[in-house]
């Protein structure tokens, strides 16, 4: 740093200080934990302590001061001085100055001289034992939010310990500590104390290059910006003319016209967006290029959004207009039908303001803030007067029908073929198993005739819990799996919660009869290993209860089998939909190595022209805990399994999982525990939170380094598919449009 940049900062620790000592101005045990953001007290108390030069039970400015300049403005052999006094927590001696134990004794070539000076930091006994070792990987596990056995924490210990102490005398020195943490160079580039806000000033604030400006952005969004042009266009183009045709009517009468138009094509593309079966029939031709069938949704409710604004228009300039006539001849009735005011039978005021009334109860109680606290029903019930609507516009304007006979048949359609389906595809929930984190997993019989694919989802009702309500889930099972659909819903609203409870409250019928002469598939043997090796027997219900599906309907995800390179990104219960896709990827796979076993002729290039162009996938869970990963463990763990089998050393399936609630690897509090991970993951081979091979990494996705190694492999043309939340989904998508990837994101 400069002198300006030290001078920012003194200026900066010194304001934080006046906002967290109180009146004393002095920083006591409280108000340090708080800052310094910790979860538990052991760190904060260890670092109060070493922060504590005088032993005075607080901290002053100049103490603090003095510590943060170590850990801030310190090359790593100064933070590793404090590392090492934070593990080493036995003993009563104190030093008085960590440069001179360990800047001049170990020597980390630096002068006398030159040596930050700390005064009164507290030492210990200048080697770490193995007691003490396992007590701070105790509360670093805590502190990661990390649940292991003990036999499991000694493990971690003894990992370490054997790595590290190189002469074999049962402790660890400073030496040795450095030696060993130098050979994980990436964990010391940016070793901090903690993320607290006030241990750095903020840098300056970045000015990004504005999305739309980006060749990324445009080739992500060419077909929803199309369509929106293309829809302003036709709107504009559609009022213009109106307003023109009726222009010697006056100013209020053009606009009433010209909205009136507009009305007529907005009232009936309303449907267009809820034709499920026609969207997932046009994902398979080439107009899934050209238009947004991934937001069916936000176009449903962005024509919504347009039908009141003009609707609101129209019916203001017909009030005005009528406000105009009124001042030479009186008001006529608004109430009342008659000859010459428009519609079927003079009925248009009328109609028009029952229009109004109606349109404004479905756009108030579709509102986010309704449907997501308890009040479905309400939601689901204005929605219904749907009939009434479009009944009122074919009574109101003489010509809607035109361009409602197209949608309208369509949609018609589409309800009676979804009415005959349910009503003749009664089916049962045949098993329940309720994982943990209220994840309520069903197994459904699947009927001969419902064929789907990897990603598809279905809308789900179940009369038990509620007859009317019908809700969207995807399928977590491969379409190879014949007999039964899984779907995995978590708890989060009033239904699902319901759902979770009722099959808490069941009772399991008894033991399930083993069909004869049928065997179980892979994924069905994996499911019965995660119930055995998860301890989630007592969780498991077989039962009969009785369930409606209405679907599939496909997503964004049917594109991933047409891809070169496919990045699967899913967070939490996102992980769903790609339960399914890799579980068909790993069938296919396993298809396409096949050969002879007498010629060896392989098959391999024949069947991934025509079923499967991908030549690598990199799937990436995001998890908030280490409970969160049980849902799909046994999954995982299978897929490892093949792929081992069939291609030693092969990197076709990547798996990357991240555990956000774990504190990243630079930092003091959690460097040991990695290390100690590390160190047991390449001795056993498996990783000691989810017992895969793969490493579970702390954080979150550093997404630059991920997507720049993702474009280093030149494996293909990149696909990123995301399920998850619409905060990630916006910065996953931000990153796709810099590295050039193509994105998808799951909605329903």
């Amino acid at each position: 740093m400069g002198t300006a940049e030290d001078a920012e900062w003194l200026r900066w620790v010194t304001k934080q200080f006046g906002n967290i000592a109180g009146k004393d101005k002095e920083i006591s045990l409280e108000e340090f934990k708080s800052a310094l953001q910790v979860k538990e007290s052991f760190f904060a108390e260890r670092f109060f302590a070493l922060f504590d030069a005088d032993g005075s039970g607080t901290i002053s400015l100049e103490e603090l001061l003095r510590a943060l300049r170590l850990l801030v403005h310190g090359d790593q052999g100064d933070k590793l001085s404090f590392l090492f006094q934070v593990y080493d927590v036995d003993g009563e001696t104190r030093t008085n100055t960590l440069s001179c134990i360990f800047g001049i004794k170990v020597g980390f070539g630096r002068s006398e001289g030159s040596a930050l000076s700390i005064r009164g930091l507290a030492g210990g006994s200048g080697s770490i034992e193995a007691d003490e070792l396992q007590l701070v990987l105790r509360w670093c596990l805590r502190e990661s939010s990390v649940s292991l056995s003990e036999e499991r924490l000694g493990d971690l210990t003894r990992a370490l310990l054997e790595a590290a102490d190189r002469d074999h005398s049962g402790s660890i020195t400073f030496p040795e500590l450095r030696e060993q943490l130098e050979a994980f160079p990436e964990l010391m580039e940016n070793l901090t104390i903690s993320a607290a806000s006030w241990l750095k000033p903020p840098g300056p604030p970045e000015r990004p290059r504005p999305r739309c400006l980006s060749r990324g952005y445009w080739s992500n969004h060419r077909g929803r910006l199309g369509c929106l042009g293309g829809f302003t266009a036709l709107n504009l183009l559609l009022f213009t003319l109106a307003a023109l045709r009726h222009r010697g009517l006056g100013p209020a009468l053009m606009v009433a016209r010209g909205c009136g138009q507009g009305l007529n094509l907005n009232c009936a593309l309303l449907a267009v967006p809820m034709l499920r079966r026609c969207l997932t029939w046009l994902r398979s031709t080439a107009a899934a290029e050209a238009l947004p069938l991934d937001q069916p949704v936000q176009c449903h409710q962005l024509v919504g959004y347009v039908v009141l604004a003009l609707g609101a228009a129209h019916s203001g300039a017909h009030i005005a207009n009528l406000g105009r006539r009124a001042q030479g001849h009186g008001a006529p009735s608004l109430l009342w039908a008659r000859p010459g005011a428009g519609g079927v039978a003079g009925t248009a005021p009328q109609t028009g303001l029952a229009l109004l009334v109606l349109l404004l109860a479905m756009g108030t109680f579709s509102s986010p803030c309704v449907r997501r606290r308890g009040h479905f029903e309400v939601f689901y019930w204005t929605h219904l007067s749907y009939i009434s609507v479009w009944t009122l516009l074919i009574l109101h304007g003489p010509h809607f029908w035109k361009w409602f006979v197209v949608p309208g048949s369509l949609f018609v359609l589409e309800k009676v073929l979804g009415w005959a389906w349910r009503r003749a595809g009664g089916l049962h929930i045949v098993e329940v198993n309720l994982l943990p984190s209220k994840v309520t997993h069903l197994v459904i019989q699947r009927p001969p005739s419902f064929h789907f694919k990897p990603g598809d989802y279905v809308y789900l009702n179940v009369p038990a819990i509620a007859a009317y309500e019908w809700h969207p889930f995807s399928i977590s099972s491969a379409p190879e799996q014949p007999e039964t659909l899984w779907l995995h819903i978590r708890s989060l609203g009033q239904w699902t919660n319901r759902l979770y409870e009722y099959f808490q409250q069941l009772e399991s019928p008894g033991p399930e009869p083993k069909p004869p002469g049928r065997s179980r598939s892979w994924a069905q043997v994996a499911l019965c290993s995660s119930q055995g090796s998860t301890g989630l027997d007592e969780t498991r219900r077989l039962c009969s209860v009785k369930c409606f599906l209405d679907g599939p309907y496909g997503t964004p995800t049917r594109r991933i089998f047409l891809s070169e390179h496919a990045v699967l990104i899913g967070a939490g219960i996102g992980v769903t939909p790609f339960a399914s896709i890799l579980q068909s990827i790993m069938y296919r796979y396993r298809r396409r190595r096949k050969s002879c076993p007498s010629c060896h002729y392989s098959w391999c290039e024949e069947l991934r022209d025509r079923d499967m162009s991908l030549r690598k996938v990199d799937f990436i869970w995001i998890n908030r805990d280490q409970k969160h990963f049980e849902w799909f463990l046994s999954l995982l763990s299978k897929l490892e399994m093949e792929q081992a089998e069939l291609e030693p050393g092969g990197r076709f399936l990547e798996l990357h999982l991240y555990m956000t609630s774990a504190l990243a690897r630079s930092d003091v509090k959690a460097l040991g525990l990695q290390v100690a991970l590390d160190l047991l993951a390449a001795k056993e081979k498996r990783d000691s939170i989810t017992g895969l091979r793969t490493r579970t990494q702390p954080g979150r996705p550093d997404w630059d380094k991920v997507f720049g190694k993702v474009a280093q492999e030149q494996a293909g043309k990149v696909q990123v598919f995301f399920c998850g939340s619409p905060a990630l989904a916006k910065v996953i998508r931000g990153h796709c449009e810099r590295f050039g990837f193509r994105f998808s994101r799951e909605n329903f």
